[in-house]
């Protein structure tokens, strides 16, 4: 009789995690809470003016969350070497910022806490224009060609003239939008809490599809191919055909018996797998075709950092204060190195070093061959640093600061 009670326990427990949380899994296509305002300018909105080529850094743009579609976090063929002591400029704003700025054409730009997003010149620090609407802006801005796409915490969507600055239109759902756009083919993607992945215009900020999750979306979606993906908070890890919404393949990530897994941190992919964390410090990939898992691992307590993706490797770090290093196509572990101190933000590979900084307010630079600390300040909280082919840009509390690297160019 015991042994029929375990076996109808586990077997109620398995029907009920394998419906606890289940995504609607289906388009919205009612989207009668979701509105869009125009605003028409008070004249064409004109292409970025042409960088001098003396504030020319690089070729190469940051135009997302990531630095690319994938969310990779890295750009290992940028060769600058630690950065050097002393800094270049260093700009305060009005808030601390949680993710790093996005770049192209010789400026940055970047959300503050409070609400505020900056055009700044990437070689002077000198702020180009400041547009505070809507709230809160734990993100980074997605650049697409003249526009500038802003996520807000008070559920806006907004798109700024590149040049000015000036609102061109904005959306307005029913959650809070955490999540940090990315435009591919005129088509900009974002989560919202209210369970939606998002596709609309960047032009015009009209919906092109809505799928409803059935879990909070707090991660930022990546893209490959026709593939965007997303993790949610009801232990899912999805991928939709961009174009039209439609569901390519779900995958929940158990716990335990009783329990799902649930996501903060985006995933990132190499095309091959897609790579995320769980809140309990799960590493998960997953074969980017059909979701099937293709190992797992963890980290120590929670998990809320993007992995970076680079040389076939995975970093990720947790809150018992160690980076990981992980092989990308087994997941063996390559290194572990413990600086102390939580880890939150997303690490950030460039060239050989791998960047990141922990809640304790500390930002450090590991060999991403070996994991041995090479650099460190005493600054930072959250995802730090993106950086071109000659400078280091770091978002640090409330200060941008643009550092040299040793082997790059000097001023």
């Amino acid at each position: 009789m015991a042994v029929v009670l375990v076996v109808l326990a586990g077997l109620t427990a398995a029907f009920w995690l394998s419906t606890r949380g289940t995504p609607k899994d289906a388009l919205d296509t009612d989207l009668s809470d979701v509105t869009v305002t125009t605003v028409k300018p008070p004249r064409p909105v004109p292409k970025p003016k042409p960088p001098k080529p003396e504030n020319v850094n690089d070729k190469l743009c940051w135009r997302n969350f990531g630095g690319d579609p994938q969310r990779s976090l890295s750009r290992e063929e940028i060769k600058l070497g630690p950065p050097v002591r002393k800094y270049r400029w260093t700009r305060v704003l009005n808030g601390y910022m949680e993710y790093p700025p996005s770049y192209c054409d010789g400026t940055l730009y970047v959300n503050s806490f409070r609400g505020t997003t900056y055009a700044i010149d990437a070689e002077t620090g000198k702020v180009r224009w400041r547009k505070t609407i809507g709230g809160t802006k734990p993100s980074t801005p997605a650049i697409d060609g003249p526009r500038l796409i802003v996520s807000s915490q008070d559920g806006t969507v907004t798109a700024l003239d590149r040049e000015r600055g000036q609102v061109l239109w904005q959306l307005e759902t029913t959650g809070k939008v955490e999540s940090s756009p990315v435009v591919v083919d005129g088509i900009a993607y974002f989560g919202s809490t209210d369970g939606r992945l998002f596709a609309v215009s960047s032009r015009t900020g009209k919906v092109r599809w809505a799928y409803n999750t059935g879990g909070r979306i707090n991660a930022s979606p990546s893209i490959y191919g026709r593939r965007v993906c997303i993790s949610t908070y009801a232990g899912s890890v999805l991928c939709l055909d961009r174009l039209t919404g439609r569901r390519l393949w779900i995958r929940y990530v158990s716990r335990d018996a009783f329990r799902r897994e649930s996501f903060y941190a985006s995933p990132s992919t190499d095309g091959e797998r897609l790579y995320t964390v769980s809140r309990s410090g799960r590493v998960v990939a997953l074969d980017a075709r059909n979701g099937s898992t293709a190992w797992t691992e963890r980290v120590g307590g929670l998990g809320y950092t993007t992995p970076a993706v680079a040389n076939g490797r995975v970093f990720v770090g947790g809150f018992d204060g160690r980076l990981r290093a992980f092989r990308a196509e087994s997941g063996d572990e390559i290194w572990s190195t413990w600086v102390g101190g939580k880890i939150l933000g997303a690490p950030v590979v460039v060239g050989n070093l791998v960047f990141f900084a922990t809640l304790s307010g500390k930002t450090y630079a590991l060999r991403a061959t070996d994991g041995d600390v090479v650099w460190r300040l005493p600054l930072g909280r959250y995802s730090p640093v993106i950086a071109t082919e000659k400078t280091y840009y770091f978002a640090l509390n409330g200060r941008l600061i643009a550092y040299a690297g040793r082997n790059g160019p000097r001023p």
